[in-house]
C-alpha cells in the first residue's frame, strides 16, 4: 500500500500485509539441563524486539522431540543415555520465528531399572504393589495397591507402563487389566479386560505388546492367547492359541519374540513344553523345544537374547532348577544352575543384566523371597531380600528395563 506524506507529499511504501514484518525474533538460547532418562528443560530469553511472540516451543536434536511453553520449557520422550542439543523458536499469530542458536550439549540419564510385583494371597487376595531396584539388592518397597485384590495374575510392560492382567479372588479367575506408571508410584488404574476370566496364566511383552497366554477359567485349562498395546487402554484382542492348553506357565521374550514356558496341561500333569509367538503379529504359537524338567507355576524372565526358568512344581515337589534358552534359536533348555531354595508361584522380572524371582515356599521356607541371577553367566542364584508382606502367589511381575524393549 502506498501512502502520501501529509507534510512532504512524498509517497511512502508500508510493509502492510507482509507477514515476515510481523513475526516475532527468535529467542536467545539458555542452559539445557538433562531431568532424567526421559526429559529435559530448555532456558530461553524472549527477544525484547519486534512483535510479542504467543508461544514458545522447544525442539531436539536429533529425533526433532518438541516442547512448549514459558522457560524453561519441558522435552519428554527423550531416549535414555542419549545426547542432545535444542533449539527454541517464537510463534505469534503471523507465524514462527527462525530458530535460535543450538543449546549446549545435555546426555539424558541411564534407566534405573525397576521391578515390580503385584498382588499375592496373605490371609485373603492382597493388592499390595511391591518395586525393587533390580542394580540392588534388598527388601521391597511399597509401590501402592491394586484396584481390585487379586492373586495368580500376569504381568507385561513396555519402559514406562506396567499391566497386570487377570488373576483370581475370592469367587474365582476374573479378566480386569489395571496399569501403573513403572517411574514413580501409586494405586493401578483400571485398564480394560482380557478376553474371558482366566488366572495363571503366562505373561510377557515387548516395548509396544503384553501377551497373556493359557491359564484357567473357572472350570477348564485354557489355550488362549490375548494381547493389548501398553500405551493405549481397552479391552485385549485375541491374538491366537498354544500348542497345548495349558495352566501355571510362565514367558518372557525379546523384543521380537516371546516364549511361553511349561504349565500344567488337564489333569494337572506338569509340562516341559516351550512355545514361541512372534509379538508383533497375531497367530497361533510354534514349538520352541523343551525344559530340563517339567513344572507348572515357575518364573521367567530374559534379556534380549537369553530366556530364563525357574522353580516351580513338578505335580509332585518343588523345584529350584533354573534353565535358559537362546531366544532367537529353538531347542531344548540348558540347565543354568539353582535357586536359593525350591519355590513355587513365582514371579519373574529383569533388566537386561540381571533376572530377579519372587517366589513362596509353602514347606516352611521364607514366602516372599527374592533371588537373583546374572543372565548372561550360568550358576546359582544368590538372596536378594524379601516382598514388602510375605505372601503367596504373586505371580505377576514385569520391570521398565527387560529384554523386551
Amino acid at each position: 500500500m502506498t501512502v502520501k506524506s501529509v507534510k512532504t507529499g512524498v509517497s511512502t511504501s508500508l510493509a502492510v500485509g507482509n507477514a515476515s514484518v510481523a513475526k516475532p525474533t527468535e529467542p536467545t538460547i539458555g542452559a539445557a539441563t538433562s531431568t532424567g532418562s526421559t526429559t529435559a528443560t530448555v532456558a530461553y530469553t524472549a527477544s525484547t524486539l519486534g512483535p510479542t511472540a504467543s508461544t514458545f516451543t522447544a525442539t531436539s536434536t536429533p529425533s526433532s522431540l518438541t516442547g512448549t511453553g514459558a522457560s524453561p520449557i519441558t522435552v519428554s520422550g527423550l531416549s535414555n543415555s542419549t545426547s542432545y542439543t535444542f533449539t527454541v523458536k517464537a510463534t505469534n499469530a503471523n507465524g514462527d520465528s527462525v530458530q535460535s542458536s543450538a543449546s549446549n550439549s545435555i546426555t539424558t540419564d541411564a534407566v534405573v531399572a525397576r521391578g515390580v510385583f503385584f498382588g499375592g494371597y496373605v490371609s485373603g487376595r492382597s493388592n499390595i504393589i511391591d518395586y525393587i531396584a533390580i542394580a540392588t539388592t534388598g527388601n521391597a518397597v511399597d509401590f501402592g495397591d491394586l484396584g481390585t485384590a487379586r492373586d495368580t495374575a500376569n504381568a507385561g510392560s513396555s519402559s514406562t507402563r506396567g499391566v497386570v492382567m487377570g488373576g483370581a479372588i475370592v469367587s474365582g479367575p476374573i479378566r480386569s487389566i489395571e496399569y501403573i506408571t513403572i517411574a514413580t508410584t501409586g494405586n493401578g488404574t483400571s485398564f480394560g479386560d482380557l478376553t474371558n476370566d482366566r488366572q495363571i496364566g503366562a505373561g510377557l511383552s515387548n516395548s509396544t505388546r503384553a501377551i497373556s497366554a493359557g491359564g484357567q477359567d473357572s472350570s477348564n485349562v485354557q489355550n488362549i492367547i490375548d494381547y493389548i498395546t501398553i500405551a493405549t487402554t481397552g479391552n485385549a484382542t485375541d491374538f491366537g492359541d498354544l500348542t497345548v492348553a495349558r495352566n501355571g506357565n510362565s514367558g518372557c521374550g525379546s523384543t521380537t519374540r516371546g516364549l511361553i514356558n511349561g504349565g500344567a496341561s488337564s489333569g494337572d500333569v506338569a509340562s516341559t513344553v516351550i512355545d514361541y509367538v512372534t509379538i508383533a503379529t497375531t497367530g497361533n504359537a510354534t514349538n520352541f523345544g523343551n525344559l530340563t524338567t517339567a513344572h507348572k507355576t515357575g518364573g521367567s524372565c530374559s534379556s534380549n537374547t537369553r530366556g530364563i526358568t525357574a522353580g516351580g512344581n513338578n505335580t509332585i515337589v518343588n523345584q529350584d532348577i533354573i534353565d535358559y534358552v537362546t531366544i532367537a534359536s529353538t531347542g531344548n533348555s540348558t540347565d543354568f544352575g539353582d535357586l536359593s531354595a525350591a519355590g513355587v508361584s513365582m514371579g519373574g522380572t529383569s533388566s537386561t543384566v540381571r533376572g530377579v524371582f519372587g517366589s513362596n515356599n509353602p514347606g516352611g521356607g521364607r514366602k516372599g523371597r527374592i533371588d537373583y541371577i546374572t543372565i548372561a553367566s550360568t550358576g546359582n542364584a544368590t538372596d536378594f531380600g524379601d516382598l514388602s508382606v510375605t505372601r503367596e502367589n504373586a505371580n505377576a511381575a514385569c520391570s521398565n528395563a527387560h529384554g523386551g524393549l
